[in-house]
C-alpha cells in the first residue's frame, strides 16, 4: 500500500484487506548468549531455544513476540495456527491461492474459502470439495470489476463424508494437497493449471455428486463422461471399481488405499487425450530456472511430480496461462480453456519450458550533462534539511518508503560529484537499516516459528496479523540494503548486516524450504505474488501494487549482484522477468486479450483469484488507481517501458478519464509519462517543480534526474540486449544510448547484441551518456595499510606512460594514441574507449595549489578534431571519486606536428573539494571530444606529457 488512507475492513465473503507487509527488523539491544549453532550457521539457524535475541552476524532477530504485540489472527483477533495434518512437514506456505486452507481467518468457517485454480474453481466444505468452471465473466460494482465468480458443478468427496475441518497434507509450487477427516478420510491434491483434481480415499467409496442431472455421453465401466451447467468432466476410477449411479450421484468401490480422479475438459473430444493420465496422481509441483547471462535468456521449466497409481503412465495434463503459451512451444492445439487471464491453452506431460529475454536490471539510472546539476544538488540539501527523515515511530512499510526515497539519492548525489551528500544520505540510510535489523529496540524482526516466518514491529496494513505484503514492504529495505552495500561491501557481507538482509529475502523468497517456505510472496505459475496472507475472500487471493512486488525483485537481483551471491542474483532475475511477462498483460491488457469484452477500463488496480477491479484498498482517485502499479520508480522500473507505445496509451489513457493531466501523485505519472515521452514529462516538470507535492516515497531530486536523463536517451530499447544482467539500452529515434553496471571487483567489457561495446570499471555505472557513479568495487580494503605502497608522488609531477602515471619519467619517448569520438559530440563525456591512466596508493598533503597538466597533442592533417582532458581524485581509495576536473576541449590544427594542451584555460567544470591523500588514487582520462580521426599524445621524459598534482610527498 502507498496511500495515505487506512484500508476498508475485511469483510467475509467480499473484497477484504490484501495489502500489508513485514519489513525486517529489530532495534538494537542487547547481547544474548546464543549457542555455537545458531552463530555459525547463519540467517538458516534455527533459534536458539534459551535466547530471545538471536544474532545473526552483526544484527539479530527475536524469537518471542513483543510485549503486547499480536501476531497471525483470526477475523475476532484471536491467535491462528497452521491448519494442518500431523504429517505435514516444513513451514506454512501462505500468500497462496488456496491459503485459505491453511490460514482460518473466520471461526466459523474450518473449511476454507473459494479456490481459484484456473481453469477449474473449488470450494471446501465438510463433504468434500465443490468443483466448477466459470466460462463467461459477468460485470459488477457499476461495471468496475469483472468477475468469473465459483459455481460448483459438482463436489468430489468419499461416501460418509462429514470432516469438521478441511486440512494442509502437502503442498508444491502451485499445488496443495487439502485433508478431510471425518468417518472416511479423503485427500485432494488441486493445482493451477491442473484440470485434474487427483483424491484418495480411506474408509469409504469415491463420492461424486454432481449440483444438478448430468447429461452423461460416455459411460464405460471405470470411465463417466458428463456434462452439466455447460462444462465436460470425466470421472476415472480404478479398474475393476466401476462407478455406479444413483439419481445425480456416482460412486465407485475404492474404499482403503484407493483413488479417483476427476477432470475438466475443454470439450467430450478431449476424453481421449485425458484417459491416459487419469491414474499419474500429481504429488508435486515446482519450477526450475536458468538465467544465461551471456544470452540474456531466462528458460523455466514448470514440472509436476506424478505417482503411477495404476499402469505406467506419468506425466499430466497442463493448462497454460497466456504469459505461459505466449513464450512456449509446448501448447497443444485445439484444447483450451476461458480464465479470468484469458485462453488457457493445454500442455500433454509432466511439463512445459518458457523461454524469456531478460532485459538488465540497474541500480540507477546516469545523469546527464543537460540536467542542471546546481538544481539538482539544491534539491538534495533540501530533503537533507528536513527535519524528519523517517516517521514517526515508524512501521515496516512507512519506514520502508522512507528509505527508499533516501536510498534513490545516494546514486545521483555520487553522479554530480556531491560525495559530502552522498555520504550523510548513506549514513541516514545505515542507521534507520541498522536499526530494524537489530533486535531488541523499538523496532525489529521477530522470527515466528509456528510460520516460518519474519514479523517487522511496528507493523502496518496486517502485515503481522494477516501475514501480508511481505515482498512490498520488505523491498524497500533490500533496495536500501543494495545501495549500501554498493559503496561499503563490507557492511553487506555475511558476517556483518549481509546476513540479516539474507535472512529478510528468504522470508520473502526462500528457495529452499528451511526457516520459510519456499517463495512465500511468489506464485510461480501465476508469474507474480498474491498479497494477502490468508487468501480469506469470496474471490481469492489479490495482489494491487504488482510494481512493489516487481521492486522487491530488482532489489534482490542487485544485492545478490553486489555481494557475490549469484544464485540470489539469478533469483532476483527470475522473479523481475517473470513479472514482468505477466505485469502489463494483466494489470492493463497489453495485448489486449486479457479483459473480457465489455469492461470499461484500461487497467485494474488489483487482480483478483476471479477477475480484476479497478478499485483498489482505499478511496482513490483514477491518478491512485493507475499509480498504484507504477510505484515506486527506480531504475527497476523500466520493464513499465519495454513497450514506449502502450506506456504512453497508458498515460493518455489517464488524462481522457481525468480530463486533464495527474494532480494526485503527479510525479509517480511524470516519471511513467518519460517512458514514452521524455521531453513531454520535462515540460511538466520544469513548469510545476517548484510548487508540487512528491508522492509519500518520491522526491523532486529523483524525479527531475529520472526525467531529465529519458528526455536526452530517449525511450527503452528492448531490441537490444546485453550479455550482463544489469544494462539498459535507450532510443531516441537517431542513435542509442548504453548503460551498464559492473558490480564485481575487476573490470568487464559488456557486449550488446548490436556489436556495441562497453569498458565498465569495477563497482561503476557505465554510459554513453551522462555519469552514472561509482562504488565501493569489492575487494580487500587498502586504507588500513598505514604504508599502501602502490606509488609515489615525489614532487607532484607524474608522467603518462602508455598504461599509467609514474613520478619516474619514461625511460623512451612514446606515443599514447586516442580514439577518434566517431563523428560524435563528446564534450564534457568521457566514452567507454576514453585512455584511463592511473596511479593508485599514494599518499600527501594537499599544499592548497592547483593541477596543471601539459600534454603535447598531434591529429596530424585531420580537421575539426578535439581532444579533452579530466582529472579525478580518489582521496581515500575507496573507489568512490572525490573530486574531479573536466577541462575545455583542445581542438587541434590540420598540421603535422606536435602542438600543447594544458590547463591554462581553467577547468569547465569541478565537483568535490581537495582533501589530502592518503592511500588514493590520481586518474588522468584523455578522450576525443570531436572528430573522425584519431589523436596522439606524446610521452617521455624530454619534452613528453606530464600531470602536475598540488601534494606534498
Amino acid at each position: 500500500m502507498d496511500d495515505n488512507h487506512p484500508p476498508p475492513a475485511p469483510s467475509r465473503r467480499s473484497p477484504g484487506r490484501g495489502t500489508a507487509a513485514v519489513l525486517a527488523a529489530l532495534a538494537i539491544g542487547g547481547a544474548t548468549a546464543l549457542t555455537t549453532t545458531a552463530l555459525t550457521a547463519g540467517p538458516n539457524a534455527a533459534p536458539a531455544a534459551a535466547a530471545a535475541l538471536v544474532p545473526v552476524g552483526a544484527g539479530s532477530y527475536d524469537d518471542a513476540l513483543p510485549a503486547g504485540a499480536t501476531g497471525p489472527s483470526d477475523l475476532n483477533g484471536a491467535p491462528v495456527d497452521p491448519k494442518v495434518t500431523e504429517d505435514f512437514e516444513g513451514p506454512a506456505p501462505t500468500n497462496e491461492w488456496w491459503s485459505s486452507l491453511i490460514f482460518q481467518r473466520y471461526p466459523d468457517n474450518p473449511y476454507g474459502e473459494n479456490l481459484y485454480a484456473h481453469p477449474a474453481t473449488y470450494r471446501p466444505h465438510a463433504g468434500g470439495l465443490e468443483m466448477g468452471h466459470p466460462r463467461e465473466p459477468r460485470l459488477v460494482a457499476d461495471g468496475l470489476k469483472y468477475e468469473f465468480p465459483h459455481t460448483a458443478d459438482l463436489s468430489l468427496g468419499a461416501v460418509g463424508l462429514d470432516s469438521p475441518d478441511t486440512r494442509v497434507a502437502d503442498s508444491g509450487d502451485w499445488t496443495v494437497t487439502a485433508r478431510w477427516s471425518g468417518g472416511p478420510t479423503l485427500d485432494v491434491t488441486i493445482g493451477q493449471g491442473l484440470p485434474f483434481a487427483h483424491a484418495r480415499t480411506d474408509g469409504g467409496d469415491a463420492e461424486v455428486a454432481f449440483t444438478g442431472s448430468p447429461d452423461v455421453w460416455h459411460e464405460e465401466g471405470s470411465t463417466v463422461g458428463a456434462t452439466v451447467n455447460g462444462n465436460h468432466y470425466a470421472l476415472f476410477s480404478p479398474t475393476g471399481s466401476p462407478w455406479t449411479r444413483s439419481g445425480d450421484t456416482f460412486t465407485a468401490p475404492t474404499g482403503d488405499g484407493g483413488h479417483y480422479s476427476v477432470a475438466l475438459l475443454p470439450s467430450p473430444d478431449a476424453l481421449d487425450d485425458f484417459a491416459p493420465y487419469a491414474h499419474s496422481a500429481v504429488t508435486g509441483s515446482v519450477v526450475e530456472y536458468d538465467y544465461d547471462e551471456a544470452a540474456a535468456t531466462l528458460t523455466s521449466t514448470y514440472r509436476v511430480e506424478t505417482e503411477a497409481l495404476e499402469g505406467g503412465a506419468e506425466g499430466t495434463v497442463l493448462a497454460m496461462y497466456p504469459h505461459h503459451w505466449g513464450n512456449s512451444d509446448d501448447e497443444v492445439a485445439g484444447l483450451s480453456y476461458a480464465s479470468p487471464r484469458g485462453e488457457m491453452r493445454v500442455a500433454l506431460g509432466g511439463s512445459f519450458t518458457t523461454e524469456l529475454t531478460t532485459q538488465g536490471i540497474l541500480p540507477s539510472l546516469p545523469t546527464v550533462d543537460s540536467a542542471d546539476h546546481d538544481r539538482l544538488r539544491l534539491l538534495i540539501d533540501e530533503v537533507l534539511a528536513e527535519d524528519a527523515h523517517f516517521p514517526s515511530p515508524g512501521d515496516t512499510y512507512w519506514d520502508g518508503k522512507a528509505m527508499g526515497r533516501l536510498a534513490q539519492l545516494v546514486p545521483i548525489a555520487d553522479s554530480i560529484g556531491y560525495t559530502e551528500a552522498r555520504d550523510e544520505l548513506l549514513g541516514l540510510l545505515k542507521g534507520r537499516v541498522e536499526d530494524w535489523l537489530t533486535a531488541g529496540g523499538g523496532r525489529g524482526l521477530h522470527y515466528e516459528a509456528d510460520w516460518g516466518t519474519l514479523l517487522g514491529y511496528p507493523d502496518s496494513f496486517g502485515a503481522t496479523t494477516e501475514l501480508n505484503d511481505h515482498d512490498f514492504h520488505y523491498g524497500y529495505l533490500v533496495s536500501a540494503a543494495a545501495t549500501i552495500a554498493r559503496y561499503d561491501r563490507g557492511w553487506a557481507a555475511e558476517d556483518a548486516w549481509g546476513g540479516m538482509v539474507r535472512m529478510v529475502i528468504d522470508d520473502v523468497a526462500a528457495t529452499e524450504a528451511g526457516l520459510f517456505p519456499r517463495l512465500r510472496s511468489f506464485s510461480p505459475y501465476a508469474g507474480h505474488g498474491w498479497a494477502s496472507g490468508h487468501a480469506g475472500f469470496a474471490a481469492g487471493n489479490n495482489q494491487e501494487s504488482s510494481s512493489e512486488g516487481m521492486h522487491f525483485a530488482s532489489s534482490t537481483a542487485l544485492f545478490g549482484a553486489l555481494t557475490g551471491d549469484e544464485e540470489l542474483r539469478d533469483l532476483g532475475v527470475f522473479l523481475h522477468t517473470t513479472q514482468a511477462s505477466t505485469v502489463t498483460r494483466y494489470w492493463q491488457d497489453h495485448g489486449g486479450e486479457a479483459f473480457p469484452d465489455g469492461f470499461g477500463h484500461d487497467v485494474v488496480g488489483m487482480v483478483w483469484g476471479d477477475g480484476g477491479d479497478y478499485r483498489i484498498w482505499w478511496d482513490g482517485g483514477d491518478e491512485e488507481h493507475y499509480g498504484i502499479n507504477y510505484l515506486p520508480i527506480t531504475a527497476g522500473s523500466l520493464y513499465l517501458g519495454h513497450d514506449p507505445a502502450h506506456a504512453g496509451a497508458m498515460y493518455e489513457s489517464l488524462v481522457d478519464r481525468l480530463g486533464r493531466e495527474p494532480e494526485i501523485w503527479r510525479d509517480i505519472h511524470w516519471a511513467h509519462r518519460a517512458l514514452s515521452d521524455g521531453d513531454a514529462a520535462l515540460d511538466m516538470f520544469e513548469a510545476q517543480w517548484q510548487t508540487y507535492e512528491p508522492e509519500a516515497g518520491g522526491s523532486k531530486p529523483h524525479t527531475y534526474q529520472w526525467i531529465s536523463t529519458l528526455a536526452e536517451v530517449g525511450t527503452v530499447d528492448a531490441s537490444v540486449t546485453a550479455d550482463t544482467a544489469h544494462y539498459a539500452v535507450f532510443s531516441d529515434g537517431d542513435g542509442r544510448a548504453y548503460t551498464a553496471f559492473n558490480p564485481g571487483g575487476s573490470p568487464i567489457t559488456v557486449t550488446f547484441s548490436d556489436g556495441t561495446e562497453l569498458e565498465v570499471a569495477p563497482g561503476t555505472l557505465a554510459s554513453t551518456v551522462g555519469e552514472g557513479g561509482g562504488g565501493d568495487p569489492g575487494g580487500p580494503d587498502p586504507s588500513p595499510d598505514p604504508d599502501p605502497g602502490g606509488g609515489d608522488l615525489g614532487d607532484g609531477v607524474l608522467y603518462p606512460n602508455g598504461s599509467d602515471l609514474s613520478a619516474e619519467p619514461p625511460g623512451t619517448a612514446g606515443v599514447i594514441t586516442v580514439p577518434d569520438a566517431g563523428g560524435a559530440n563528446r564534450d564534457g563525456d568521457p566514452p567507454a574507449d576514453a585512455v584511463v591512466l592511473e596511479l593508485e596508493g599514494v599518499s600527501g598533503s594537499f599544499d592548497g595549489g592547483e593541477t596543471a597538466f601539459s600534454l603535447p597533442v598531434d591529429s596530424g592533417a585531420s580537421v575539426a578534431n578535439a581532444v579533452q582532458v579530466r582529472v579525478e581524485y580518489d582521496f581515500d581509495g575507496d573507489g568512490t571519486v572525490d573530486r574531479t576536473e573536466t577541462y575545455p576541449y583542445f581542438a587541434t590544427d590540420d598540421v603535422t606536428g606536435w602542438e600543447t594542451h594544458t590547463q591554462g584555460r581553467g577547468p569547465s567544470s569541478v565537483s568535490g573539494g581537495f582533501a589530502d591523500l592518503d592511500g588514493g588514487t590520481v586518474r588522468l582520462k584523455i578522450w576525443s571530444a570531436l572528430g573522425t580521426a584519431d589523436s596522439s599524445v606524446r610521452t617521455g621524459a624530454d619534452g613528453g606529457a606530464t600531470l602536475t598534482v598540488p601534494f606534498g610527498g
